[in-house]
């Protein structure tokens, strides 16, 4: 017997509601698009397209080439992302298999708390206290090491795309870490075990069992550690050195679009402020055009495994 008072929603109800809020979100992201494309228009009209190909930043001449920054922003996502995966894939792996579990949870605890650190905290301590340990130590070893690549060319400054690259990693950690150890701590139990009375190994369990089964939510994970790169403004500006020039060196200093707009939104008028909004509109292709792929490889794994399966 239903208690007296108490009102519930039909099906049809929450369907309807559940409908309303997708709505309401559709709209609000055409809205925001067609905002950003307004305010940028202008640039468009007047610059034409070449410019965002343009190597020379000098608004004072009329010159707005944005290929400096696209450059920077995938530079510095390409440093983050290339030391997130595998450290953040293993401490995943180790949180989810490896670690007992009486100290399992405070350690997941501690990297999720990474998280909550404000990116200006972020980059304060990039450029007060890593800057200088880079400037001195780091970067003159990676020079004497992998100096014959030529990607550690030029003077030490501490300050550039590699500083904000590690800066970045950091950020990105925790969603890295947390998406991976959840997605790999639902692999079926059946299929580790079944693996381990077969005779495999605890390390090949992880690499040909557990890594395969979590494949799709592993890309997911990285999708969104990627997005959350590309888009970072405060952090990188304070520790990458702001330069409008394509950077020659991985210790150079470099600027990305993010960092562009943060730095010269708040005295631009005219044309530069349309080319800034220009210029985040141009940050928000690279960003779907990255989910896009990320989206394609999920679809391709997941027919893949379910292919295999069927076989």
């Amino acid at each position: 017997m239903r208690r007296p008072g108490r009102f519930r929603l039909p099906d049809s109800g929450y369907r309807a509601v559940l409908a309303v809020a997708a709505a309401v979100l559709a709209a609000l992201a055409v809205w925001f698009l067609i905002a950003i494309v307004v305010q940028a228009k202008p640039a468009f009209s007047t610059l034409g397209f070449s410019w965002i190909f343009g190597r020379v930043w000098d608004p004072s001449h009329g010159k707005y080439g944005l290929l400096p920054f696209i450059l920077g922003t995938l530079e510095v996502t390409a440093v983050a992302v290339v030391l997130a995966v595998p450290i953040g894939l293993g401490t995943a792996l180790a949180l989810a298999y490896l670690v007992p579990r009486r100290i399992r949870s405070s350690l997941s605890t501690t990297v999720e708390l990474l998280a909550a650190v404000p990116s200006v905290v972020y980059g304060l301590w990039g450029l007060v206290v890593l800057a200088p340990v880079f400037r001195d130590t780091v970067e003159p070893f990676l020079t004497s090491v992998l100096g014959w690549t030529g990607l550690f060319d030029g003077p030490s400054q501490g300050v550039g795309l590699l500083l904000a690259g590690v800066i970045l990693f950091v950020m990105i950690l925790p969603t890295m870490v947390a998406i991976s150890r959840d997605v790999l701590a639902v692999v079926p139990n059946e299929q580790v075990e079944g693996a381990m009375a077969l005779g495999a190994t605890r390390w090949q369990v992880l690499y040909k069992v557990v890594v395969p089964g979590a494949r799709t939510g592993l890309l997911g994970a990285f999708t969104l550690a990627t997005g959350r790169a590309l888009g970072e403004t405060v952090a990188v500006a304070l520790v990458i050195g702001n330069s409008p020039y394509i950077a020659h060196s991985i210790k150079s200093p470099a600027a990305t679009i993010p960092s562009l707009i943060v730095n010269n939104f708040g005295e631009s008028t005219g044309t530069e402020l349309a080319v800034l909004f220009a210029a985040g509109l141009v940050l928000l292709v690279i960003g779907i055009a990255v989910n896009s792929v990320a989206r394609w490889l999920v679809w391709s794994t997941a027919g893949s495994s379910a292919g295999a399966t069927s076989r």
